[in-house]
């Protein structure tokens, strides 16, 4: 698989993204990446910091007579999202990604194939490698676990970076050149709950909602597709009562930004109620599957019989777990008023899972290029969840957004160079997702940004694919960018 993908243009771009693929590097697991672009440096003889997290920045010098222009830093993130289909036995923390090409794309095998951002990383070794272009003083900035809290980005220290301006190769849309980015808060709720015993007068079914599309919590929101969380939780929410269905384990997500694709919920039924039951949830298999047909063709929800569990959820939390999930806003809040096509503000309810024999764990990412619509999202969360008498509700990992700036000097060359490369503007967007660059922009308030990127499509999750022509696109711009920056002033 991987000897497929070195028959590809750019060369170099992707071998050091086939050589990726082989380097597992889910978030918060990163360490081999971190030595794999640090050998990358010390086999070149160029200059590298390893800072105290994790962080790896490797420094090139300008090309003769590119010495006096301003300084740009590539960057790119080396953790990936874990993502695999149920029935794929695979470790992220010790298999190689199994990547393939399928036409004019490269995807993987049944998990996340990693081109978010293992394609932005390899573009900036590809040019540190190269001895054939011309470049400005150079700065790769490879940052740690930006998928699960941006702690790389969060914990780089000012005046490390010496250049001007920002490369940020972690969009996913060839064409598009980024400006703007909208901040995020986590919100983690728990319940605390009581194991009771199961009557004899039941029957048990394990209830398999999936097949589900998923995808990225912000780039995906605007799609409307189904949330296994919401749908397992909406079923409950009937089930419960109409039928005294009782609960004892279940699971929907597994990754805060992503859109959960599959859950599973092992449930206890009165006898009496079995029939009904089990023709409910053939019914709302159709009721899911003909309001998600265009989103979710391969839905599929279904209930199987099950040995009778040890244990349910005690009925008071049962109760309030399955309201409040049932109330959980989610999905796109409101679109953009200044920016046609763009989200505003969006949650996604990520994880809703019996953590232990204690806990219960709901998880979201809420999003917002507002301030002031982020939090309001937060205090419905709160309510909700106060309401519902939660164990606890907090709100964590807040991040800022990146405000356009529509007379950035980089910007209006790469449209210039753009239109004369390839004869046609490219489209100035900002994007519903956390990008590192409006934490960078804190820390060095004097760089001018942007974010470019090939055609990724469906990143999060086990569908992930890049455009291989937008990666040869994406390069020639790059070079062309590079060629084009101004001198100092």
């Amino acid at each position: 698989m991987k000897e497929d993908l070195l028959k590809l243009e750019p060369k170099k771009v992707w071998q050091f993204f086939a050589d990726l693929t082989q380097v597992p590097r889910p978030s918060k697991k990163e360490q081999k990446a971190v030595e794999y672009v640090k050998k990358f440096a010390q086999d070149r003889g160029l200059e590298y910091i390893v800072d105290e997290v994790g962080n790896v920045i490797i420094r090139k010098p300008a090309t003769p007579g590119m010495e006096n222009r301003k300084g740009v830093i590539l960057q790119g993130h080396l953790d990936m999202v874990p993502q695999k289909n149920s029935d794929k036995e695979f470790d992220f923390e010790k298999d190689p990604i199994q990547a393939y090409v399928d036409g004019e794309w490269v995807t993987a095998d049944g998990t996340t194939l990693g081109a978010d951002n293992g394609i932005g990383v390899a573009l900036a070794l590809a040019v540190l490698d190269s001895d054939d272009i011309e470049h400005p003083p150079l700065e790769a900035l490879f940052t740690i676990d930006e998928e699960t809290g941006m702690t790389g980005a969060f914990n780089l220290k000012p005046g490390l970076l010496k250049g001007d301006i920002l490369i940020n190769l972690d969009s996913e849309e060839e064409g598009e050149i980024y400006v703007g980015c909208a901040g995020g808060l986590n919100a983690n709720i728990s319940f605390r709950y009581e194991k009771i015993g199961v009557s004899e007068d039941t029957v048990a079914y394990k209830l398999s909602l999936t097949g589900l599309k998923g995808g990225h919590s912000g780039v995906d929101i605007i799609l409307g597709r189904a949330n296994a969380a919401k749908l397992l939780f909406r079923f409950l929410y009937y089930a419960h009562k109409e039928f005294g269905v009782q609960l004892s384990d279940f699971s929907a997500g597994n990754m805060r930004n992503a859109i959960p694709r599959e859950g599973f919920a092992t449930v206890v039924v009165p006898k009496n109620k079995e029939k009904d039951f089990v023709k409910a949830v053939e019914e709302y298999n159709e009721i899911f599957r003909n309001e998600y047909k265009e989103t979710d063709p391969d839905l599929s929800f279904v209930a199987q019989p099950t040995d009778r569990p040890d244990f349910v959820i005690d009925p008071v939390t049962q109760d309030n777990l399955i309201r409040a999930v049932e109330a959980t806003p989610n999905g796109v809040i409101r679109m953009s008023a200044s920016m046609e096509g763009l989200v505003e503000t969006s949650t996604n309810l990520s994880v809703v899972a019996r953590k232990d024999d204690k806990f219960i764990d709901v998880l979201a990412l809420i999003r917002s290029s507002v301030d002031s619509a982020k939090q309001d999202v937060a205090d419905m969360f709160e309510a909700v969840y106060t309401l519902a008498n939660a164990y606890s509700v907090g709100f964590d990992g807040e991040y800022p957004g990146w405000k356009p700036n529509m007379d950035s000097e980089i910007l209006h060359i790469m449209k210039r160079v753009y239109k004369e490369k390839f004869g046609k503007e490219p489209k100035v967007m900002a994007i519903h997702a956390g990008l590192e660059t409006g934490i960078l922009g804190s820390k060095y308030p004097n760089w001018d940004m942007v974010s470019i990127g090939p055609t990724i499509k469906y990143p999060h999750s086990p569908d992930e694919k890049v455009h291989i022509g937008s990666v040869q696109k994406v390069w020639d711009f790059l070079l062309e960018v590079l060629k084009n920056i101004p001198e100092k002033k």
